[in-house]
């Protein structure tokens, strides 16, 4: 049986996780910032449908993308990007994209796991500085993006959709291009699913996965708004990443 959990912000360790569903480990709480940083801190994160109780997950193996790998691009994306007017900033639309990735329809899914008490706490992580989006423009037309959680020099990737074709994989392949030049090496994308593996994701036994986790959320990064550190990435940069 999963832990229940109570008032505290505290887990229990993850290799009390099941098996059967794979890493289910706590049941309860609540989504406040405290116990949000301490979830993430500890390679945990929330992931439940409304109607459902909060639950808690820490999945073995871990779906990651190595930075220094980058996101895997087809030839003929790279060719479409040489001639993209598309750009990419962070921290500009946070409810816009959030709000988009509740809505856009996930194959075998009914409805969405991002019900509004999700959005509403991560729209506090994101005032608090931890919360950040990844956006895709054309002209000012938002066409993709992307949200997660930093915690240290650590990202944790929990959401993405496309306005127009290819915009969540841009949004991707700009956060690992960046967190590349800040010597940040992972993106952690949960759990495995075909989508990712094709753009490059690979799996990471939950021990190796809490060792990097151990360390990056640790590193001396303040939380704070992308918006100014991630500037504005030009897509067509992303064809020859």
């Amino acid at each position: 049986m999963p832990a229940l959990l109570g008032p505290e912000p505290v887990f229990p360790p993850v290799e009390l996780a099941l098996r059967e569903p794979d890493g289910l480990l706590a049941v309860g709480g609540d989504l406040s910032i405290p116990r949000l940083l301490a979830a993430y801190r500890h390679g945990i994160f929330p992931w439940y449908s409304a109607g459902q109780p909060i639950l808690w997950w820490s999945p073995d193996p871990r779906m990651v993308f190595l930075t220094e790998d980058g996101v895997r691009l087809s030839s003929k994306f790279r060719r479409e990007l040489r001639r993209s007017a598309w750009s990419v900033r962070a921290d500009t639309r946070f409810a816009e994209v959030i709000e988009a990735c509740a809505k856009t329809p996930r194959p075998g899914q009914r409805g969405t796991w991002i019900v509004p008490a999700m959005r509403k706490a991560y729209g506090a992580l994101h005032d608090a500085g931890h919360a950040h989006s990844v956006e895709v423009f054309d002209g000012d037309r938002l066409v993709g993006g992307l949200y997660g959680v930093a915690v240290g020099a650590m990202f944790f990737a929990e959401s993405m959709y496309s306005g127009e074709s290819g915009g969540s994989k841009v949004a991707l392949a700009a956060l690992a291009h960046r967190l590349r030049e800040w010597g940040w090496p992972l993106i952690d994308a949960q759990v495995e699913n075909d989508h990712l593996v094709r753009m490059g994701a690979r799996t990471m036994a939950r021990e190796a996965f809490m060792r990097v986790v151990g360390s990056q959320a640790s590193a001396d990064e303040a939380p704070a708004s992308w918006t100014e550190r991630f500037g504005t990435l030009e897509a067509a940069t992303l064809s020859a990443a």
